[in-house]
């Protein structure tokens, strides 16, 4: 289907709409005005990965030894630069540097599609219209402050821009000019993207001299429905339930903190506090704030994870967690929308099962838990 002649008539449309929000005619006219539709866009919008990743699939990817290498290269080729930041917001170098790698890896990879073309089409497209027409807004509106050229302003397809890809909404709100050029420059200059990386991380609660968290062993005893972020007590209370340090050292003092198990019963735990979650904040990903955490540990000079990941579990495709969904529902174990997605519905309904069975209750999908709901009776 050709969408060229509907894509120029809701830009045309939508050029009104711009007006009137405020943004410059000549902005409108000539970056607005030029918008292109990109197929590629809807093609990665719409596309959905067969097979959902293992936490260590992910992690082996995201902590890998040479993205390590990388960052303790760049977390020295920047020191001056990133202890600044650091100094000026609380925020360590190594997180700097650690979401820097996950986002672009160290801007080698940030994306090639021009924001405005990539959040006009999703506009148009229509499945997110509304938050893509907000996002193209305030991409124009950073345009017009002359922070940066609609021509330099490149992202990915889904509208995230620069080197720690922030959306055009986040960077009217965050972005620093670090360098004084009178530019907020997150594509070229490395002071503002470390600075505006680092005040978004402030300004979302981030505690200066606070760890995000440190891996543990639990007790065997523990109630493995507990190992959730929404549960959330003080170190002493988990120390007086036995939660130790994986080595044997002291726990961190947190005054919140959660226990998460990625991978499982079987897998590693991790006490995890108020930094923790300001790194959810970023990417709202359990996986990703871990990859964070361990990267930013890894490039500072500490160790990788001491437990054992259990890599001989299979990873569950969307439709077979699906599949899993629809069979907890049926059982009466309410597990929410069946869509293949792991949720905090599904993981309860899967937990309530568990418990049924007599297994541990720790919420992760195996292949052998699917046979089981769907075996005949």
């Amino acid at each position: 289907m050709d969408h060229t002649a509907g894509f120029a008539a809701w830009r045309d449309a939508f050029s009104a709409q711009a007006l009137q929000a405020g943004i410059q005619p000549r902005t409108v006219r000539e970056v607005l005005g030029q918008a292109q539709w990109q197929p590629r866009v809807v093609e990665l919008d719409r596309a959905q990965p067969e097979f959902t990743r293992t936490p260590w699939a992910y992690l082996d990817s995201a902590v890998s030894p040479q993205r390590i290498a990388q960052g303790q290269a760049k977390l020295a080729e920047h020191s001056a630069t990133l202890e600044a930041t650091a100094a000026r917001y609380g925020v360590p170098a190594t997180v700097i540097t650690a979401i820097w790698g996950m986002e672009s890896n160290y801007g080698s990879n940030f994306g090639t599609f021009r924001t405005v073309d990539a959040l006009s089409t999703l506009a148009y497209e229509g499945r997110r219209r509304a938050w893509a027409q907000a996002e193209l807004l305030a991409a124009l509106r950073i345009v017009d402050q002359g922070d940066i050229a609609a021509d330099r302003m490149l992202g990915s397809w889904a509208g995230a821009m620069g080197h720690t890809q922030f959306l055009p909404s986040v960077f009217l709100a965050y972005a620093v000019d670090a360098d004084g050029d009178g530019h907020r420059d997150i594509w070229g200059s490395i002071p503002d993207v470390t600075a505006s990386t680092a005040h978004f991380l402030a300004r979302s609660g981030w505690q200066a001299g606070e760890p995000w968290g440190v891996e543990v062993q639990l007790p065997a005893s523990f109630d493995h429905a507990r190992a959730d972020p929404s549960v959330r007590q003080t170190t002493a209370q988990w120390d007086a339930e036995g939660v130790r340090g994986i080595d044997g050292q002291a726990l961190p003092t947190l005054a919140s903190a959660s226990i998460v198990t990625p991978a499982g019963a079987r897998g590693p735990a991790f006490l995890v506090g108020g930094n923790f979650r300001v790194i959810l904040r970023y990417n709202n990903s359990v996986n990703y704030a871990l990859g964070v955490a361990l990267l930013a540990r890894q490039i500072g000079g500490g160790g990788p994870v001491v437990a054992a990941w259990p890599r001989d579990l299979a990873p569950l495709s969307r439709q077979q967690l699906q599949e899993l969904q629809e069979a907890l529902n049926r059982k009466g174990f309410a597990a929410g929308t069946p869509d293949g997605v792991m949720g905090p519905a599904t993981r309860a309904g899967l937990r309530g099962y568990q418990r049924s069975i007599g297994v541990v209750a720790d919420g992760y999908p195996t292949v052998e838990l699917l046979e089981r709901l769907t075996a005949r009776q």
